[in-house]
């Protein structure tokens, strides 16, 4: 079982930025593929970015590239999120998810946070 809780989000305005960060509650931490995804209001939740087991490797979705990154420290059982250069149409809540494998595809991620919101002012 993992337990995931999100944090760092809020109010910004355009143009600012915000870190996310999501502690994990697991012995294994570096077995689990993270993912940051959004959803926006009256929209589909979809993937921001992952990162694999090590850190080596990262996806971002095209909205976000050059703008956001994805980072994990395995010793802290947490995954960031660094967002700069914020839009309005980066509001959304975003969750943090883990899957075991390498994916960006939704239903493969097996746990879940609660999610936080992000605001941006336009």
């Amino acid at each position: 079982q993992v337990q995931l809780v999100e944090s760092g989000g809020g109010l910004v305005q355009a143009g600012g930025s915000l870190r996310l960060s999501c502690a994990a509650s697991v012995r294994t931490f570096s077995s689990y593929v993270m993912g940051w995804f959004r959803q926006a209001p009256g929209k589909e939740r979809d993937v921001v970015a992952t990162i694999n087991w090590s850190g080596g490797n990262t996806y971002y979705a095209d909205s976000v590239k050059g703008r956001f990154t994805i980072s994990r420290d395995n010793l802290k059982n947490t995954v960031y999120l660094q967002m700069h250069s914020l839009k309005h149409e980066d509001t959304a809540v975003y969750y943090c998810a883990a899957s075991p494998r390498w994916s960006q595809v939704l239903y493969e991620y097996d746990y879940w946070g609660q999610g936080t919101q992000v605001t941006v002012s336009s």
